[in-house]
């Protein structure tokens, strides 16, 4: 009964990678995916698959040295799922798509600077103006012009 015991703790230690389980082969401590498609990710290597096969990704991952490869990995998942959105452009149309966005802000950005700019010049005009209003200025400035004596009626 032991020996059941220790077979079981076995099997839960090594859980298949994604890769593995979903082509449904055995995983071993030497298979290449495993690093890259943990138990949990099986939808990032579904659509890594569905876009450029297993074989392919292992290639890929054998071209780049061992220090990129996790980002590698990670661009290869961003472009399937890019790919399955858009299959013609992929990342490059959602790339286009944000820089279409940017350069819109941008030319927002400058109108509302330009109407801002636009609407300081009108404050401080009214500000000058409303700095030399004298309410009286227009009423009694003729009359004290004159003689004193002289008001005008």
């Amino acid at each position: 009964m032991a020996f059941h015991a220790d077979e079981a703790k076995t099997s839960m230690q090594h859980q298949p990678c994604a890769a593995c389980r979903m082509l449904r082969r055995r995983c071993d401590s030497k298979c290449e995916l495993a690093p890259y498609f943990p138990t949990d990710e099986v939808e990032n290597f579904a659509v890594v698959h569905r876009v450029f096969g297993a074989r392919n990704i292992v290639k890929m991952i054998q071209t780049v040295e061992e220090a990129k490869r996790d980002d590698a990995v990670k661009s290869v998942v961003y472009e399937a799922t890019a790919r399955l959105r858009d299959p013609v452009y992929g990342s490059a149309g959602v790339i286009y798509e944000l820089q279409k966005r940017i350069e819109e802000l941008k030319a927002q950005l400058d109108s509302i600077k330009t109407r801002m700019s636009e609407m300081r010049e009108e404050k401080e005009q009214l500000l000058s103006i409303g700095n030399n209003y004298d309410p009286l200025f227009g009423i009694f400035d003729s009359a004290m012009a004159s003689d004193p004596f002289e008001f005008p009626v």
